[in-house]
C-alpha cells in the first residue's frame, strides 16, 4: 500500500480484524479449490489419521471405524467378525451338498433305468465335448471331420415298394423321306419343315425381306423353290432338318398346347429332352383326357392324320357316372343330333360284362370335345376319358407321362398310310 493509503488503514483499528480474516485464514479446499471467501471455517483437515479433509459433521466415529486401517472393512480390528463367519459356513455347507448330489448321480450303463431304455429304444446320450465323442464323431454319422476324415456319403434315394423301371428312350436316326430335286415346294413351307417357324410366321418373314433366295430377296408370298435352292433367313442359311416322331402317353392336368399363357404344365414340358428340333402335338386332346398323343416336326404327315378327309380312327376307353343302358348304346351307333351336326360312332360296346359304367367307342371325327358332348346329350357325365388308339399307335407297354420314339417301322406305315 502507498503512503496515504497505509495512514488511511491505521485510522481505522478494525480493519487490520477485517484484513486477517479476509487474507489470512487457513486453505479450506473443502469445495474443490481455493479460499473460500464467503464462510471462514475452522481447520477441519485432518490428514494425520491418512484420511483427508473431515466431514461437515465433527461427531465422532462409530467405533469400528478404524481410520488408521483404511475404514471399514478392516477386520483385524475394531469390526465384529461373526456375521461373516455365519454366511461363509453356510454357503460352504450349500456348496457341499451340491457336490455330493453330482457325485450321486447314475452313470449311464450302470444304471437300470438306462437298460431300461434302451431296450424300449429310447436310449438318452451322454454328454460329449468335442474332439472326444463330440461333434463330428457322433455315433449316428453326423457333423463335421465324420467317416475318417472324409465326407459322409449321401443316402441312395430309395424306391417305392411295387415301383416299376423303364429304360429311357434311345434316339432313332430315320431315313430322310425329302422331296425330290426337281419338285417344287412353297417358300413358307420349306421354311416350316426346317424348323425355322410356323407357316404363318413364315409369311411375315417373306413380307418383311427376311428370307433370302439364291441371294435375292422374296417378298411374294406364294414362291416356290426346289430342295436345290440356297435359303437364308436373317442371315442364317436354312436346311430341312432331320424329323423326329415321339409317342407320348398324355397324363391328366396336362394342356395339349405348344405355348399356354396361363404357364400350366404342357406337353411340351414332357419331352423337352427329347430333342432339339422343334416339335408339335399332332391333334389334341383335352386337360383331362389321357392316353396316346404323337409330337412331331413332320407337316405333311401331321396334316394327313389330324384332316377329317383322311378318316384316321381313334379308340377311347370311357368311364361313366351311372350305367349305359342299352337303348342309349343303340343310339350312339345309330347317330345323335349335336349341335354342330349328326354324329354316330363306327362301334361302340362295352368295356366290361359285368361293369355297364365303362364303354369302348371307336370314332372318326376330330371335332372338339366328341365323346364327351355324345353321352353329355344322352344325361351321363364322362369322369375318365382315356385315347387307347389313334392311327395305328397304342399305349402298350408305355407307363402314364412317359413317351418313346417312333421305330422307323411305324414311322414307315404313317407315311405310307397302311393303316385304319
Amino acid at each position: 500500500m502507498g503512503g496515504n493509503q497505509e495512514e488511511h488503514f491505521n485510522q481505522h483499528p478494525n480493519n487490520q480484524q477485517r484484513y486477517d480474516n479476509r487474507y489470512n485464514r487457513p486453505y479450506d479446499n473443502r469445495q474443490g479449490g481455493g479460499f473460500n471467501d464467503r464462510y471462514p471455517r475452522q481447520d477441519r483437515y485432518r490428514n494425520d489419521y491418512g484420511g483427508g479433509y473431515n466431514d461437515r459433521y465433527s461427531s465422532p466415529r462409530m467405533d469400528n471405524y478404524d481410520r488408521r486401517g483404511g475404514g471399514y472393512g478392516n477386520y483385524q480390528s475394531g469390526h465384529d467378525n461373526s456375521q461373516r463367519e455365519y454366511y461363509k459356513e453356510r454357503y460352504n455347507q450349500a456348496r457341499e451338498n451340491n457336490r455330493q448330489q453330482f457325485n450321486d448321480r447314475p452313470v449311464y450303463g450302470n444304471d437300470d433305468r438306462y437298460q431300461q431304455n434302451r431296450n424300449n429304444n429310447r436310449r438318452p446320450q451322454p454328454r460329449r465335448g468335442y474332439g472326444q465323442e463330440g461333434y463330428g464323431n457322433d455315433m449316428r454319422k453326423g457333423g463335421y471331420n465324420n467317416n475318417n476324415g472324409k465326407y459322409p456319403q449321401r443316402q441312395q434315394k430309395r424306391s417305392k415298394p411295387g415301383q416299376k423301371f423303364t429304360p429311357r428312350p434311345v434316339p432313332v436316326v430315320y431315313e430322310n423321306d425329302f422331296y425330290d430335286e426337281n419338285e417344287q415346294i412353297r417358300l413358307n413351307k420349306y421354311l416350316a419343315n426346317s424348323g425355322v417357324c410356323s407357316r404363318r410366321e413364315a409369311d411375315e418373314l417373306i413380307q418383311t425381306g427376311a428370307v433370302f433366295v439364291n441371294g435375292e430377296s422374296v417378298t411374294e408370298l406364294g414362291t416356290k423353290i426346289t430342295i436345290k435352292d440356297s435359303v437364308v433367313v436373317n442371315g442364317k442359311e436354312v436346311k430341312p432338318e432331320n424329323k423326329v416322331y415321339i409317342l407320348l402317353n398324355k397324363p391328366r392336368n396336362c394342356v395339349t398346347t405348344s405355348d399356354d399363357p396361363q404357364e400350366r404344365l404342357t406337353v411340351l414340358h414332357l419331352v423337352k429332352n427329347a430333342c432339339k428340333e422343334r416339335i408339335y402335338p399332332v391333334g389334341r386332346l383335352d386337360r383331362n383326357t389321357t392316353g396316346v398323343l404323337l409330337l412331331t416336326n413332320d407337316g405333311d404327315m401331321a396334316s394327313k392324320l389330324v384332316h377329317p378327309s383322311f378318316k384316321k380312327k381313334k379308340i377311347y376307353h370311357v368311364w361313366l357316372d351311372k350305367e349305359v343302358t342299352v337303348e342309349d348304346m343303340q343310339k350312339i351307333a345309330d347317330g345323335i343330333e349335336l349341335e354342330d351336326g349328326e354324329m354316330h360312332a363306327d362301334a361302340i360296346s362295352y368295356a366290361s360284362e359285368d361293369d355297364h359304367t365303362q364303354v369302348g367307342i371307336e370314332i372318326h371325327s376330330g371335332r372338339n370335345r366328341i365323346v364327351r358332348r355324345i353321352f353329355e346329350h344322352l344325361g351321363y357325365h364322362v369322369y375318365k376319358l382315356d385315347r387307347v388308339y389313334f392311327a395305328g399307335l397304342t399305349k402298350k407297354n408305355l407307363p402314364r407321362g412317359k413317351w418313346r420314339y417312333l421305330s422307323q417301322e411305324e414311322v414307315n406305315i404313317l407315311r405310307m398310310g397302311a393303316f385304319e
